[in-house]
């Protein structure tokens, strides 16, 4: 409220707390208190209220009309504000007096809390352990309940055992007044394991008296002996009344009944019994017709005459279906016994033992080493042929039982076992149809020429047939080329059949001596061909030599066949002697050129990175050792060989050498800068081959360097590299399509254009 000293205009004013509370506004408020005030100012003129007096002129400016007003005003707002402070601070010491007193209780109320929690968790833990006292004490009671429940069932099973025991102690061979127990059908499995512990005891007790009596006891006891011998009868009978109800079962698929009768035939000698008889009742095994379509399958429609080619396909298609039939039988075999896997193992060595030795026996019959089978039929070769096929696909048939399940059975070693007559006297059958290969080779060689010799009729001794007949003494590197195939068919069979390092060296190496007996044999045969020819060029040389006495036409006639006889010894031996070196670089060298390029030539070396590196101008790794591996090897040519037989071992090593190395860069993929690596390559082989003074090898290794050219230009550059050399259009047509953008850039469409043209 005003008080006495406020001035007169002050209007009465009263501010309430809840002027304060909410969305407040000192804009607002101040508004409120200078609106009645001062109602020019307000936003929008107050209705009613008359317009300020102008202006008078020359009149000084009014002086401010409300100040007095707003003075008072202000100052009552203001202590009012002031009363309105002191009673919020009043309010909130009363509140902070509340709280302090609320805290207070609270605080006291949750040490009560606190205290009652520890309580009753000590009460907690005294009933755990209560109750775990209580619970040890309960299972104390309850194991000596349960040992005296066990001792109680115990001493039951063993009066009713004792029980039967007597009955089957009572008369021999009397099984009619048992229990009803061992003739009730429900209870089988029961009584057979009643009858096997009662079996038990009875044997075990008989064997201990009967060595106590042996020692000279008077006491022991013999009253066992016919409880033993009826209970034998019994469980005789019991298995076979459970084996003939599992074939029963088994024939109408009742997976059930044959899986109960299996586990109660377990406590049978651990059930081999049931298990053998199961394998043994497989249709694959008592099937006579099975048997006999087997070997049908094998040899196929030739029969008897089947090639090893033949029985490979067919013994494919007859051990994939005996494994599909023991997969089958596998399935069974999981579904009905307890323990598969020694059903399994018995079954996969029946396989092996009855159906496959069957089959190989039909299949391997060994020959004769002193009568060999003629080699029109094929020889001591069919069988070494059929031999490994049946030994690798027997093998393959070995693996795939594994997988399919086999139990602890060796089976590698069982099949080994099948071969090892036939493995015990590989080596000596291996060389005998090595020999025998080698004498029909020999004797159709004979034959040839013998034919050939008849072809000429009777002008032998002209000089046409002189030629002729030194002609058909040559050796031919076909012929030794062909030794080599056989040797290289007999170290392949005998690598299959051994796995042993020492056996495999052993049996190579007698494989090996037979090749170098037919090669040496075969050469020794030609020396003494070409000398006998010498022989008779010297005999038709002195036989023409003839006196001054006859005409002119005479002695040049006479002159000119001693020349012919003369040359065509000649001949035969300097044909001989190319024979040999030919077959000497085709075997030994060429093959070991082969496996150096393969073993140091890498895939990088003609496909480096473009990664801006310079390249590298060098020959290959593999270049280098082959150069001076041939380096090697001519030296021991120049100092074993001279003349015309040096000029032909160097021209054939060069064409050798040249074909190896086209058949070898075919192999990889060549870049620019690898096409760059090749030419450097070609360049070292040129280099090399320029020794040899042999000029149609040196053009060849010269057209290599212009064919490398197909690398290194751009594709739209390729037509003209054949331009200048059509020769080497057709090698490099294929070794373009070695580029290694040869389908990024689209070449095949530019080669067609080059074809056709």
């Amino acid at each position: 409220m005003p008080s006495a000293t406020d001035p007169p205009a002050a209007l009465p004013l009263t501010l309430d707390l809840d002027d304060f509370k909410g969305d407040f506004s000192f804009d607002a408020l101040f508004g409120t208190l200078v609106d009645e005030l001062l109602p020019e100012f307000r936003g929008d003129d107050a209705p009613g209220a008359p317009p300020p007096p102008p202006p008078v002129l020359g009149a000084a400016p009014p002086v401010f009309p409300a100040v007095d007003e707003l003075l008072g005003l202000f100052k009552h707002s203001c202590k009012e504000l002031v009363d309105l402070r002191r009673q919020i601070d009043k309010r909130l010491q009363n509140l902070k007096k509340e709280v302090a007193t609320q805290d207070a209780k609270h605080r006291k109320t949750l040490g009560e809390l606190e205290k009652g929690v520890d309580g009753l968790f000590d009460s907690f833990a005294r009933l755990d352990s209560r109750i775990s006292s209580v619970g040890q004490t309960a299972a104390k009671i309850g194991d000596h309940l349960q040992s005296a429940e066990s001792q109680r069932e115990t001493a039951s099973q063993t009066i009713d055992l004792i029980k039967y025991l007597m009955e089957f102690n009572s008369t021999p061979g009397d099984l009619m007044e048992l229990s009803p127990l061992f003739s009730d059908d429900s209870r089988v499995a029961e009584a057979a394991s009643i009858a096997q512990k009662l079996r038990s005891f009875a044997e075990e007790d008989v064997g201990r008296h009967g060595v106590t009596s042996a020692v000279g006891s008077a006491n022991a006891s013999r009253g066992l002996e016919v409880a033993v011998a009826n209970l034998q009868e019994y469980c005789n009978e019991l298995e076979n009344r459970l084996l003939a109800r599992f074939d029963t079962a088994s024939q109408r698929r009742e997976m059930s009944t044959m899986a109960e009768c299996a586990k109660i035939l377990s406590q049978f000698n651990r059930g081999t019994s049931a298990m053998q008889h199961y394998v043994a009742t497989r249709p694959m095994f008592i099937d006579v017709d099975i048997m006999n379509i087997d070997i049908q399958v094998v040899l196929g429609e030739e029969g008897p005459q089947a090639d090893h080619i033949c029985i490979a396909e067919g013994l494919s298609v007859l051990y994939g279906e005996i494994a599909d039939t023991v997969r089958r039988e596998a399935t069974t075999i999981m579904a009905v016994f307890p323990s598969p896997n020694e059903v399994m193992s018995i079954l996969v060595q029946r396989v092996l033992e009855q159906r496959v030795t069957a089959i190989l026996d039909r299949l391997l019959i060994k020959p004769s080493l002193a009568n060999l089978p003629p080699i029109e039929e094929g020889g001591l070769l069919q069988y070494l042929r059929v031999l490994a096929v049946a030994y690798d696909k027997t093998k393959e048939l070995a693996k795939e039982l594994q997988s399919i399940g086999c139990g602890d059975l060796d089976i590698e070693g069982l099949t080994e076992s099948i071969f090892v007559s036939h493995k015990d006297e590989y080596t000596e059958f291996e060389q005998a149809s090595l020999r025998q290969l080698y004498q029909s080779k020999m004797a159709e060689l004979r034959a040839e020429a013998k034919q050939q010799s008849e072809s000429t009729g009777t002008i032998g001794r002209s000089k046409g047939a002189a030629v002729t007949t030194s002609l058909q003494q040559q050796i031919s590197v076909t012929v030794v080329t062909e030794f080599v195939r056989w040797n290289e068919e007999a170290i392949s069979r005998c690598t299959l059949l051994f796995s042993q390092p020492a056996t495999v060296a052993a049996n190579v190496r007698s494989i090996f001596a037979c090749l170098l007996d037919q090669v040496s044999q075969y050469l020794t045969e030609g020396l003494d061909r070409a000398r006998e020819s010498l022989n008779d060029a010297a005999t038709q040389r002195d036989r023409y030599v003839i006196g001054t006495s006859v005409s002119r036409r005479v002695a040049t006639a006479a002159a000119n066949a001693a020349e012919v006889a003369a040359a065509a010894g000649e001949s035969s031996f300097r044909y001989f002697m190319i024979a040999v070196q030919r077959c000497a670089s085709s075997v030994a060298i060429l093959q070991q050129v082969e496996r150096l390029l393969s073993s140091e030539q890498k895939a990088t070396d003609y496909r480096t990175p473009d990664d801006g590196a310079a390249p590298d101008h060098r020959p290959t790794n593999a270049c280098i050792r082959v150069v001076a591996y041939l380096s090697r090897v001519l030296e021991v040519a120049f100092s074993a060989l001279e003349g015309l037989n040096k000029q032909s071992f160097l021209t054939e090593l060069g064409n050798r050498l040249h074909k190896g190395l086209l058949n070898h860069w075919q192999k990889f993929t060549f870049s620019p800068s690898g096409g760059l690596r090749l030419k450097r390559d070609i360049t070292e082989y040129g280099e090399f081959v320029r020794s040899f003074n042999a000029p149609s090898i040196d053009e060849k290794f010269e057209l290599l360097g212009i064919m490398a050219n197909v690398f290194i230009v751009a594709p739209e550059s390729l037509a003209s590299l054949f331009e200048g050399t059509p020769s080497i259009r057709k090698d490099a047509l294929r070794f373009i399509q070695l580029r290694d953008d040869y389908k990024t850039a689209k070449i095949a469409s530019m080669l067609n254009s080059i074809m056709a043209e």
